[in-house]
């Protein structure tokens, strides 16, 4: 037993500052709750020259100590730190709980202050804190995660494909704060290797060494084992946190909760999109958003237009039939981008040049593309400002705001039949999950995988999530081309 023991001693648990991680967000919270409340009070001046009412500056002492009550909610609802919430589920717990907690206020200051407060200020200050305490939180988090300080180690229990897998999935969404750390392995072939980069320390004899180390986080993703051996396992691992991995590959991750059936462990997986209510909630999400972003953007079109009709002779406009909801044709609006002969273009450019064509085979997108316009067309991709058209065809119901993007027919041959029928089944969108995570650097299979993910996981949350990220990845310029 000593010399397995050893094998755990080379396992480091401890990040570069282990005990920032809940103060840095506490510390996020408090600064973007106090911001809303200030924000909250200047909107209410600058409204006061259209509708008076004396609001005097020592009410914000008062409202800043009550909104001091706010992180005690965010640490019951897990917040703090919240390792393993993956960012969506974390979004919501925080507007949900932001919303209640202002209306308590504000309901205690209509009936016991009466007027002590000031109700317009509160509200204000809800609808900035809305937006200012998750994006401050993310921020917090992006900065912990740069420093070393964001995590909890984890040891993985199988070093197998599935294991293999988990380590793959938990390195490449580090906000998760799950850091795969070392694999145990009842394999002896395998004990000394790595896997993914991390240590086989053993047996699963070690894991009792490792929580003594301070290992508070395991997977159990072992889903070959038999049914006694797996129930012996989570009965007896000495770890406060046991994540089991089912054999269930495919089956969507979020929104599904366990259930006792009488003593019988049951997975209620909720398929969202099916229910009547919530496509009704996205297309109200559509309208409520798209009318007043198209309205916002008819000026910039103009301007764009413009420039691209001083660059290149033709309409500024272009419209291309792209496969929509059911399976019906609809004709997709954007900016162009490219030569008025921009196929004729291509086909040369793609006989002079191998690698090319391998390319576009490949994620059919060029990183050097002869078709596109020079100046305003980079331009325009870079920023996916080329899209903005198809606000309109938001507003006519052909698209959503966030969905798998509405390919050509050419892209979506490539694509299995199985799943053209699965994207068939929801509107394409503007944005979705592969234009923010991946966009011109996904290939087919990529493409694949992540708008199947949005298209099983959906919910009101997930839209609004992506939403929020798409305005980060256009400032950035991620992956566009």
């Amino acid at each position: 037993m000593k010399v397995k023991a050893k094998a755990t001693d080379k396992v480091n648990v401890s990040s570069a500052f282990p005990r920032l991680a809940v103060p840095g967000l506490l510390l996020a919270d408090l600064l973007a709750l106090e911001a809303s409340l200030l924000l909250g009070y200047a909107t209410r001046e600058v409204l006061g020259f259209w509708f008076p009412a004396k609001v005097p500056l020592e009410v914000l002492r008062s409202v800043s100590l009550a909104l001091l009550i706010f992180p005690f909610g965010y640490a019951l609802a897990g917040l703090y730190p919240g390792y393993g919430l993956v960012p969506v589920e974390r979004v919501r717990r925080q507007v949900q709980l932001t919303f209640v907690s202002f209306l308590v206020l504000i309901s205690w200051e209509w009936l016991f202050l009466r007027e002590g407060w000031s109700r317009g200020v509160l509200r204000l200050a809800m609808g900035y804190a809305l937006v200012l305490v998750p994006l401050m939180a993310a921020l917090a988090r992006e900065v912990l995660v740069r420093l070393g300080a964001w995590g909890a180690p984890v040891v993985i229990l199988g070093a197998g494909k599935s294991g293999a897998l988990v380590a793959r999935s938990l390195r490449a969404e580090p906000a998760l704060g799950l850091r795969p750390t070392a694999f145990l392995d009842d394999d002896p072939a395998k004990w000394g290797v790595e896997v993914e980069g991390l240590p086989v320390l053993g047996s699963l004899d070690l894991a009792s060494h490792l929580a003594q180390k301070g290992f508070r986080y395991t997977v159990l993703a072992m889903p070959g084992v038999g049914r006694e051996r797996m129930v012996d396992l989570v009965n007896k691992l000495p770890f406060p946190h046991v994540i089991l991995v089912p054999d269930l590959f495919g089956v969507q991750s979020l929104w599904v909760s366990t259930r006792d059936l009488a003593g019988v462990l049951g997975l209620e997986v909720k398929k969202n999109l099916l229910v009547r209510r919530n496509r009704l909630l996205k297309r109200a999400l559509d309208y409520l958003l798209g009318l007043p972003l198209f309205l916002v953007s008819l000026p910039f079109l103009a301007l764009l237009a413009l420039w691209i009709k001083r660059v290149s002779p033709g309409p500024a406009f272009y419209a291309q039939e792209r496969e929509g909801y059911m399976g019906r044709t609809i004709r997709v609006w954007k900016l162009r981008t490219m030569y008025p002969d921009a196929e004729r273009r291509l086909e040369e450019y793609l006989e002079r040049n191998p690698e090319a064509r391998e390319e576009w085979l490949r994620f059919f997108k060029l990183k050097d593309d002869p078709r596109v316009l020079p100046g305003i067309g980079h331009f325009l991709r870079k920023t996916s400002l080329d899209e903005l058209p198809q606000l309109f065809n938001v507003l006519k119901g052909e698209m959503s705001l966030v969905g798998p993007r509405p390919f050509p027919r050419y892209h979506l041959e490539k694509f299995p039949e199985d799943f053209r029928a699965l994207r068939r089944s929801v509107p394409p969108g503007i944005t979705g999950l592969w234009q923010v995570s991946a966009r011109s650097e996904g290939d087919l299979e990529v493409q694949q995988a992540l708008d199947t993910y949005y298209i099983r996981n959906w919910s009101l949350w997930f839209d609004l999530y992506l939403l929020a990220r798409t305005v980060w990845v256009v400032l950035t310029r991620k992956g566009a081309y």
